[in-house]
């Protein structure tokens, strides 16, 4: 026990010593810290907002450019053909007189014509 006693006693006694020591290390400055946050800036643009922002884009597009015919395959994997359009709504025929309402948001990609007849 008096030795614990003793290890801390010596390890307080040598922080002022240790503060010193850290103090006398040159640091970044100021210019260095801008550069720093500016390459933390860019590397957040590259690698998150710039793809995020295009793949949204994408996605808008895809919406915008359903048409009755085409063959689409929604988010949770159902494939079929579009008979009709509303303004937020599709209805989606995924088998011979079957037809679902679907938001257009839900649609995951567009099939090359033709698609659903191989499957």
């Amino acid at each position: 026990m008096k030795s614990i006693r003793l290890l801390i006693a010596a390890f307080i006694a040598s922080m002022p010593a240790l503060a010193m020591a850290q103090d006398a290390a040159p640091g970044m400055g100021a210019m260095g810290q801008i550069i720093f946050f500016a390459g933390f800036i860019l590397i957040f643009y590259f690698l998150i907002w710039r793809p995020q922002s295009k793949r949204t884009k994408e996605h808008k597009a895809l919406m915008e450019g359903l048409n009755k015919g085409d063959e689409v395959v929604i988010s949770g994997g159902v494939a079929g053909k579009i008979s009709k359009v509303t303004d937020d709504f599709i209805v989606l025929e995924v088998a011979d007189n079957v037809e679902v309402k679907v938001q257009k948001v839900a649609v995951a990609a567009a099939l090359p014509k033709g698609t659903l007849k191989e499957i």
